[in-house]
């Protein structure tokens, strides 16, 4: 069995191993590992862990994606439909004194 104490890069020959990965059992510098799901691996054995549990690409997503646009105008013609609707029901007595009615744009008192 190798100890780690005298083994060098496998990328780097120049420097001092500091971790096996437990993946490929390379020894490798600081540099070229990585902690990934509580484990020290190199990047060529995370290249290969991320390819295997990497997400499938969702079939459904383009329909996902115009359901959700769909939803977001239907929310907005919903919320502009009733603010309309709101200020449709506001009494004409409620702008009974208002500066609008007053004259105060037109000159006149």
């Amino acid at each position: 069995m190798q100890t780690i104490a005298a083994q060098r890069c496998h990328f780097h020959l120049d420097r001092e191993a500091v971790a096996r990965c437990p993946e490929c059992g390379g020894f490798f510098c600081r540099e070229c590992i990585t902690e990934h799901d509580d484990r020290v691996v190199c990047a060529s054995c995370l290249k290969k862990l991320a390819r295997k549990t990497g997400a499938r690409p969702a079939r459904f997503a383009p329909v996902f994606r115009a359901a959700q646009i769909a939803f977001g105008v239907l929310v907005l013609w919903m919320f502009f439909y009733f603010a309309g609707r709101m200020l449709l029901a506001t009494p004409s007595s409620f702008h009974e004194g208002t500066i609008w009615r007053s004259g105060f744009f037109s000159g006149r008192d």
